[in-house]
């Protein structure tokens, strides 16, 4: 436990016990979320301005979606975590598990500019950034190799690439991704799915489980991958020559989600928070520190940064997964995967 988070539930237990006077602070919101880019992203673009509108402060607690909702279900009989932003696969766990509160659309008055591939079911959450899951490749390899860009993921099966690819695991999101991707190559099963992942497999020298696979590419070891729009725009900023694409029959939709924690210790500070980032100037800002697309209406971009995320024509191309579904079969899936592509 941090210092400021500490220090954080030290307040909550003060104020909840104590009538509040007119010089107390209204609390120190508690916001869990993605670490890494992500993290300076946030505290650098959206932190600062939020406490100076609120008058509050936030403490950020970085991790993963999945160590988010273990978080949760943790603390479940008495949340520390006021916000929680997680990835739109481990947000339907957390909503099944009812660790998450309905957003207001009287205090999120941002939620009417929300475009309908981040609106999420009931009003439970809701999509605040958007990339996709497709291909991502080495264009210098490529070309000096022959090979012509792929456009689709059956083209990673070729044998010149044979212990080349780094492939995502199952145990996290791009994995679901790469074995939907080969599904929808095929005739949309999953048995489809898994035929067409382990031809790929064949030329993978190994399985990403952390969803960030910027050193194999920097390091020469791989020059295709299953991967992140908005990963691959931040790496090609380090003048890296790789490029994304969405795959032929389309890529998939990869949300992040804000959400407000049920029985949260600062319910109002929370669905605040969350409609401070859907307003313009932060979802531009997080488009520009981070390359993913906004997802509300009216977040206008200059033409080049516009190029370098997902915009509405490709968001209309994407089908977003049935979670759901996803998440009920999961285990499964994670089983036979493990014994038949991870092998």
């Amino acid at each position: 436990m941090t210092r400021l988070l500490a220090a954080a539930l030290a307040l909550i237990g003060l104020t909840a016990c104590a009538p509040p006077s007119p010089a107390a602070s209204p609390g120190k919101l508690v916001v869990a979320g993605y670490g890494g880019s992500y993290q300076e992203a946030f505290e650098q673009a959206v932190l600062p301005a939020f406490e100076k509108t609120c008058g509050c402060e936030v403490t950020y607690i970085a991790g993963s979606s999945t160590d988010t909702v273990a978080k949760l279900k943790a603390q479940q009989a008495a949340p520390q975590i006021d916000v929680a932003l997680i990835d739109d696969g481990p947000q339907a766990q957390a909503v099944q598990a009812g660790l998450l509160a309905k957003i207001d659309p009287a205090a999120v008055t941002r939620l009417a500019k929300v475009e309908k591939v981040a609106r999420l079911p009931g009003d439970v959450g809701v999509g605040f950034a958007l990339t996709a899951t497709g291909l991502a490749y080495n264009s210098e390899w490529y070309a000096k190799n022959g090979l012509p860009a792929p456009t689709k993921l059956s083209d990673l099966a070729d044998p010149k690439l044979k212990g080349k690819v780094v492939l995502p695991s199952i145990t996290n999101t791009y994995g679901v991704g790469a074995l939907m991707l080969a599904a929808r190559e095929g005739d949309g099963s999953v048995e489809a799915g898994f035929a067409g992942v382990k031809k790929v497999a064949a030329n993978a020298f190994t399985f990403d489980t952390t969803a960030d696979v910027s050193n194999y590419f920097l390091q020469g070891q791989a020059v295709a991958s299953v991967w992140g729009g908005s990963r691959v725009e931040t790496l090609a900023d380090k003048d890296f020559p790789i490029k994304f694409v969405y795959p032929e029959k389309g890529a998939i939709p990869l949300l992040a989600t804000a959400n407000v924690v049920d029985k949260a210790p600062h319910p109002d500070l929370a669905q605040k928070f969350v409609n401070a980032l859907l307003e313009p100037g932060i979802q531009r800002k997080l488009a520009a520190e981070g390359y993913d697309g906004p997802t509300v209406s009216d977040a206008a971009l200059d033409a080049a940064l516009a190029g370098r995320v997902v915009g509405p024509e490709q968001a209309a191309g994407m089908t977003p997964l049935d979670w759901k579904d996803v998440n009920g079969n999961r285990a499964a899936w994670t089983d036979r995967w493990t014994k038949e592509v991870e092998q």
